[in-house]
């Protein structure tokens, strides 16, 4: 399901603008569609509360929560069933914080990512993506969405841009604190800017060296490292947000000394943040992470070398729940034979 699906059959029953925003307000906060002062009876036209009921179970049916995994940290996974059955991850985070799935599945193939090994599975509709918002506001509070779950949001543009511009609008969430995250796609630096919601941009950089990058995303546009960067200052400058770069660290294949001088080549002066997340363990695949000594020796190093940096951990380690792991667990469990059978 699309929003403007939802709005149509809005449409098509008499309501105007400020009926459809309240009924989209309600559904992406979360909240019961006879909330808030006004009674439905008081402000929506008859033909409209008498369809309400139906959209409400429709929507409904859009997403529910199949488990959810705690962690330590604060964090929590969702593995998020769909109406078809097909299975994607939310992760609530510290801070008021959520990141969700565009896609089923991934083409992109990171060789450390688990989402990519069975390629892209379907798409997610708008609403599909704004209903993962709707299942986390039921759960606490949520003020930031990031679009880093299973999928490349680029991949799935209209879809994402829609469900962005009604989560920055009727939904309440602060255009900066909409963060999309993206391997790097002319296609983004060229529809970002145009929206009435202009998010801010994570750019999965992993390396300085296009060819190192090339095998650690195979199939993510060819597009050299210093071409990215030029681009994103162009829209960090013209948003006001700083872009978000993010690097995976795996030892002995991006933590050396070289890729630190590569950083600062490209980075220093920009207005960027690296994000230096390491490494979170997936089994069947052979990468590893680098020591906490030598992670936070790199987070320093740019530090002091005029690149703003800092060192994150990955949600919900003591969970093992890297991204598409848990889907990937379902999966296992659902085809796994019956004990004792043959």
């Amino acid at each position: 399901m699309q929003i403007e699906s939802i709005r149509t059959r809005l449409r098509e029953q008499g309501a105007k603008p400020c009926h459809e925003q309240r009924v989209l307000r309600l559904w992406a906060y979360g909240l019961p569609q006879d909330s808030g002062k006004r009674r439905p009876e008081d402000f929506l036209p008859l033909d409209v509360r008498h369809m309400l009921p139906s959209l409400i179970e429709d929507l409904r049916r859009l997403a529910r929560v199949r488990s959810e995994h705690p962690a330590a940290d604060g964090s929590a996974r969702l593995l998020v069933e769909l109406a078809d059955g097909q299975t994607v991850e939310s992760v609530l985070l510290p801070r008021e914080g959520l990141c969700v799935s565009t896609q089923a599945g991934c083409a992109v193939g990171c060789a450390f990512c688990m989402t990519g090994r069975d390629g892209l599975l379907r798409q997610l509709g708008s609403a599909e993506i704004v209903a993962q918002v709707v299942l986390a506001r039921a759960r606490r509070t949520v003020k930031k969405v990031v679009f880093m779950g299973m999928g490349e949001p680029s991949h799935n543009l209209d879809n994402v841009l829609e469900a962005i511009e009604l989560l920055g609008t009727a939904g309440g969430i602060g255009h900066k604190n909409l963060v999309f995250s993206t391997v790097g796609d002319r296609r983004v630096f060229d529809r970002l800017p145009r929206g009435a919601v202009k998010p801010a941009l994570a750019l999965s950089l992993h390396s300085t060296r296009a060819e190192l990058r090339a095998r650690l995303m195979p199939h993510a546009p060819r597009i050299e490292p210093a071409e990215l960067v030029e681009s994103a200052e162009r829209y960090a400058r013209s948003t006001g947000y700083p872009i978000q770069y993010q690097w995976t660290l795996l030892e002995g294949i991006n933590d050396g000394d070289d890729e630190l001088d590569g950083i600062v080549t490209l980075l220093k002066g920009r207005y960027a943040i690296m994000n230096m997340i390491p490494y979170n363990s997936v089994d069947g695949l052979a990468f590893r992470r680098p020591s906490a000594q030598r992670a936070q020796a790199m987070a320093d190093a740019l530090q002091r070398r005029g690149v703003r940096a800092t060192l994150r951990q990955s949600a919900g380690q003591d969970v093992d729940a890297g991204c598409g792991q848990l889907r990937a667990r379902h999966v296992i469990d659902v085809h796994r034979p019956p004990t004792g059978a043959t």
